[in-house]
């Protein structure tokens, strides 16, 4: 049942990406070229103004899409048209992208327990998957949504934004290495989705401090073990083979633009010393940040939204600080490699020998 829930929410977040990095976009792009939000359409607005509005548009389909993916992931196309009321329905009363997640799971489940449950004649079977089923479960769903399930999720997150918001000094520190360790832990994987799915939820309360330290969490793994190699060629001491040199010349420009799974390969060769290092150097980087108050209106895009942050050259000591002591961690711990593997790779193709194979006819 665990993994099950897990995969349904891999999924939403999977649907919900691609809206939320392009929304956020949007908004940077119109932030930069002096856009503001349009709220009298009758009156004179231009271009920055049409692209900040249409991404705070599309921020606001966060909550309908992660609900319905989930409801679709659950219960297939019957779930799509209940998960979206679900999801409106949390953007209504303030439940925010948790509303939304939870309103998608009941409802899917709900729909599943239909389908096993109501009998209808045969000429009215074809009409099951696109009336019945989702009418029934939309009724029913949603008005648990409006009077039992999302009075305690408006609560919850009406206190969680309180807090973040009166956050100060140790605090805040805390929470940002709390939430960095977590966004560069398994590079990409569950872990960093739930990081970065918690930080594109607060965006949505006007919380912009969580997703700087997301960007900055992804790129310190990739940056941490570039610095790395350039510490250990200076002191001479080796501690990558010639594989791992080779996979860290595209993880650091896949870290530019903020794709930690580049770091995956190297990983894999010494998972301990590279997933603590990483760890590390990320949570202490997302706590300066969070101390410092860094906050990102766009939740991705690496090196290039940085100008659309509140306080970019603070962003950049946090990222650097991160990375410094990734790389310091990962000198000091990590062994020289036991063997090559590039060398022994060109060794083995340097002794086949073909000659002896012969082809009868």
């Amino acid at each position: 049942m665990k993994l099950e829930l897990k995969k349904h929410a891999l999924t939403a977040i999977s649907y919900m990406l691609p809206l939320v990095v392009t929304a956020g976009l949007l908004i940077a792009i119109g932030n930069l070229t002096g856009g503001n939000v349009i709220h009298d359409y009758k009156a004179a607005y231009n271009i920055p103004d049409a692209l900040v509005s249409l991404g705070v548009l599309g921020m606001g389909l966060l909550a309908p899409v992660i609900s319905a993916a989930i409801a679709y992931s659950i219960a297939d196309r019957p779930g799509i048209a209940p998960g979206l009321m679900m999801g409106l329905i949390a953007n209504s009363i303030g439940a925010g992208f948790l509303g939304g997640m939870l309103g998608g799971y009941v409802v899917g489940f709900f729909i599943l327990f239909l389908k096993d449950r109501i009998k209808v004649p045969s000429w009215a079977q074809g009409l099951m998957p696109m009336m019945i089923i989702p009418l029934v479960s939309t009724v029913c769903i949603g008005i648990l949504m409006y009077f039992v399930i999302g009075v305690p999720i408006v609560w919850a997150t009406h206190v969680l934004t309180t807090f973040l918001m009166s956050m100060q000094g140790g605090t805040r520190f805390v929470f940002g290495m709390i939430m960095g360790g977590m966004a560069a832990f398994d590079f990409g994987g569950p872990v960093n989705k739930v990081a970065s799915l918690f930080a594109d939820g607060l965006l949505l309360e006007g919380i912009k401090e969580p997703e700087a330290i997301k960007i900055l969490a992804s790129m310190v793994p990739p940056f941490g073990v570039t610095i790395s190699l350039l510490i250990s060629k200076l002191i001479g001491k080796q501690i990558y083979s010639t594989s791992e040199k080779n996979n860290i010349k595209i993880a650091f420009p896949m870290g530019i633009c903020m794709i930690t799974e580049g770091v995956i390969p190297i990983a894999a060769v010494d998972p301990i010393r590279v997933i603590f290092s990483c760890t590390v150097g990320a949570a202490i980087g997302g706590g300066i940040s969070m101390y410092l108050g860094i906050g990102s209106p766009v939740p991705s895009g690496g090196m290039f939204i940085v100008p659309a942050m509140n306080h970019p050259l603070s962003f950049c000591i946090a990222l650097l600080a991160g990375s410094l002591i990734t790389a310091l961690l990962l000198v000091i711990l990590k062994k020289k490699p036991k063997e090559d593997d590039s060398a022994t790779e060109d060794e083995d193709e340097e002794e086949l020998d073909l000659s002896s194979i012969k082809i009868s006819q």
